[in-house]
């Protein structure tokens, strides 16, 4: 009864912002159906709407509610498979939703943690700091005075996130069937994304691991600060780190009062991204203003404060390798070596005319670098080439996807702490010298120290290895793959026999049941003689 009232209620909202108009509007356009045509005129009749498009669909989602409004939010990272009108409404959605009740959060916590909450805490702040579509966030203080953090999973969501992603992939699968659009945009693969990045969210102790492997990386650097987590009081749906003490990043008035470099912060933004993607291959892929901070007291004063760790990316060596040569390829307008390594990846079909594709990548790059450096996005030329490639059947990988919608957040991000940022040149530096590393000596000599525990294992068994090996070469095993292939052979031979004589036999039994049929027709349907 309730999935019945939940898909009233969509079906209201999508009545009430008019998709079915949008719905329609691009089955007809990719089915070129007079019927859809006539519908869509039907629709229209007494209603008028004069928000765009993707005004709509964003409204939309917000009224459905916190699943919804996660769903815009990770839907808006699919610049390579959106329109980009409505990607750059569903990128306004705000991480900020109503809280759900104090009371509950608290039943949650002595829940999950076994304690009344005046034994777990000094003290706790009732209503939330900050509330988002998956959690909310409370300040405490435990008994021995450390100022915490405490995250807690809003009630019940594992069953409405089900219920909800149900229904977001039957929609899925009826805009596959009747829009061109919808099959062009793959939506079952994106709701099969957005259910994995929902279900890692829902999983507390997997954030918590994800902010301490991060913290780890960073562990000798200034640059960035992650929140310690206190395990003790990590739970699936609790966790409990150290309170931390900063300007939200878009607050530009309260970071210049604070005396702030912003032209500093900006550039180290940018080695934090770059040292996450090529030094580590693990980076926090939710960078949005709402998740960064920037210290305003102690050691860590005017560099960054990271938070909300639900999605990282992972990049494998040679992804690393891959994304580096690129970004020098773009640098140096060598349009060819980029057309080359997307054949070479494979996530160009091999068949792929390499010189069809450089022109299309230069017809994407060119016009960014006929402008001076500085208006250069470095983050809209992946986007365009990324629409670019979908002629050739280019398949983006989801790691990639992260990353440019990481890139794209931190470049907006910098170019709003210092609008001269230049990107390009802040990278180069960084990306040549991470390739000497790989190719050089340098490089050389850090993955012979990576083997070489490898080897410490495998160099005593080498005696007794090569003794095995001689030994089978002296003394020559019977060859059982002959025999077993010959007894192959003859089960397949009497197999052949009894499918021969099988057909036969059906062959028979057909004949015969033709001549019946042929037997009953003159009987019925053929006039008698002299008739």
């Amino acid at each position: 009864m309730r999935s019945i009232f939940r898909i009233l209620t969509i079906v209201q909202v999508v009545l009430r912002f008019g998709l079915d108009q949008l719905a329609v509007d691009g089955a007809r356009r990719g089915l070129d159906s007079r019927l859809l045509g006539v519908l869509l005129s039907l629709l229209r009749l007494g209603r008028r709407f004069d928000e765009t498009r993707g005004a709509r669909i964003r409204q939309a989602l917000e009224s459905l509610g916190p699943i919804f409004v996660k769903f815009g939010q990770v839907l808006s990272t699919r610049r390579d498979l959106l329109p980009e009108d409505i990607a750059d409404e569903l990128a306004m959605l705000q991480d900020q939703v109503p809280p759900f009740e104090s009371h509950l959060a608290i039943a949650t916590i002595e829940r999950s943690l076994g304690k009344p909450l005046n034994e777990l805490f000094e003290s706790f702040e009732e209503t939330p700091v900050a509330s988002a579509s998956i959690a909310q966030v409370h300040f405490a203080r435990l008994h021995d005075g450390q100022d915490v953090a405490i995250k807690v999973l809003r009630p019940g969501m594992l069953s409405i996130i089900d219920k909800d992603l149900a229904l977001l992939h039957l929609f899925a699968q009826l805009a596959e069937r009747f829009s061109s659009d919808g099959r062009r945009l793959k939506p079952r693969e994106v709701v099969a994304e957005f259910n994995n990045y929902l279900h890692d969210e829902l999983d507390l102790v997997r954030e918590a691991a994800n902010a301490t492997q991060l913290r780890r990386n960073f562990g000798n650097s200034p640059l960035l600060q992650i929140p310690e987590m206190l395990w003790d009081y990590c739970k699936s749906d609790v966790i409990v780190m150290e309170r931390v003490y900063g300007i939200p990043i878009n607050r530009m008035q309260r970071l210049k009062e604070a005396e702030i470099d912003l032209k500093q912060l900006s550039r180290e933004g940018v080695e934090i991204f770059f040292t996450q993607v090529f030094r580590d291959g693990y980076f926090h892929a939710d960078m949005h203003p709402g998740n960064i901070l920037v210290s305003d007291r102690g050691p860590h004063k005017g560099h960054y404060i990271a938070l909300d760790f639900g999605i990282v990316g992972t990049l494998s060596e040679f992804d690393k390798n891959y994304l580096a040569q690129n970004f020098l390829a773009f640098f140096r307008r060598d349009y060819r070596r980029v057309a080359e390594l997307h054949v070479e990846s494979g996530w160009a079909p091999a068949n792929t005319r390499v010189d069809a594709l450089e022109a299309a990548v230069r017809g994407v790059c060119e016009p960014f670098f006929d402008r001076p450096l500085k208006e250069i996005s470095l983050g809209q030329v992946l986007l365009r080439l990324f629409q670019a490639s979908r002629r050739f059947n280019v398949e983006i990988q989801p790691q990639l996807v992260l990353l440019q919608k990481t890139l794209l957040n931190i470049e907006g991000l910098g170019r709003q702490l210092d609008p001269d940022l230049d990107l390009w040149v802040t990278a180069k530096p960084f990306l040549e010298k991470w390739m000497k590393e790989q190719v050089g000596l340098q490089g050389l000599r850090q993955r012979t120290e990576r083997e070489a525990e490898r080897w410490s294992a495998m160099l005593p068994e080498l005696p007794r290895l090569t003794h095995i090996a001689l030994k089978r070469l002296a003394y020559p095993e019977p060859n059982t793959t002959a025999l077993k292939l010959g007894q192959l052979i003859e089960e397949n031979r009497r197999t052949r026999r009894w499918v021969v004589v099988l057909s036969f036999l059906v062959f028979l039994l057909l004949v015969n049941m033709l001549a019946l049929l042929i037997k009953l027709w003159g009987l019925f349907l053929l006039p008698p003689p002299g008739g």
